[in-house]
């Protein structure tokens, strides 16, 4: 005998490889219910209007973006002006002075790094001037002197990544930030 599927009234062939005994049909709306609750990776109508992106997750209540988890459909007002997202961030640069790091802050990192000399962003962090004093005097041991860059060392490399982990791209997490203030402004 032939093992069919467990839902009552189906007589179907189990699916190959189903870890329940399911047939091909009820395996199928098993995975389209399970989806609508965790939300499946796709393509958004559109870029998000806050980051750009184009990747978004879908439910059956909607979408939002992946990147910043706007929701998709709803509009920023355009009459406010955009939130205040301080972060510190980290740049590298290598070339004659040496492997360094540079450890500054803004309000508006897109500006403020295209004026900064630089070959990679490696992070941002969340804050304003006090956690830029604060790393500043906790790498003061590898400053040079009257800047705000940094020998390259372990210790801060080590900081660099506790900073930046779980996000591959550091604008990804502005871009998340910046939503979240705008969603919280209503």
């Amino acid at each position: 005998m032939v093992p069919s599927c467990c839902v009552p009234g189906c007589a179907s062939p189990l699916a190959p490889g189903a870890p329940v005994p399911l047939c091909a049909l009820h395996v199928a709306v098993v995975a389209d219910h399970a989806a609508e609750l965790v939300g499946v990776e796709d393509l958004l109508p559109g870029p998000c209007p806050v980051c750009g992106s184009r990747v978004g997750v879908r439910f059956a209540a909607g979408s939002v973006c992946a990147v910043c988890e706007w929701r998709w459909g709803e509009v920023p007002d355009g009459d406010l002006a955009p939130p205040r997202v301080d972060v510190v961030y980290y740049l590298r640069q290598r070339d004659h002075v040496g492997d360094r790091v540079k450890i500054g802050t803004t309000a508006n990192p897109r500006q403020r790094l295209a004026r900064i000399s630089h070959q990679d962003l490696l992070a941002f962090e969340r804050g304003d001037r006090r956690l830029e004093r604060r790393r500043h005097e906790q790498f003061a041991a590898t400053r040079y002197p009257g800047t705000e860059w940094f020998r390259v060392t372990p210790e801060l490399l080590a900081h660099v990544d506790v900073v930046a982990a779980g996000v591959s791209d550091p604008w990804d997490a502005h871009a998340r930030w910046t939503s979240e203030a705008l969603a919280l402004r209503g």
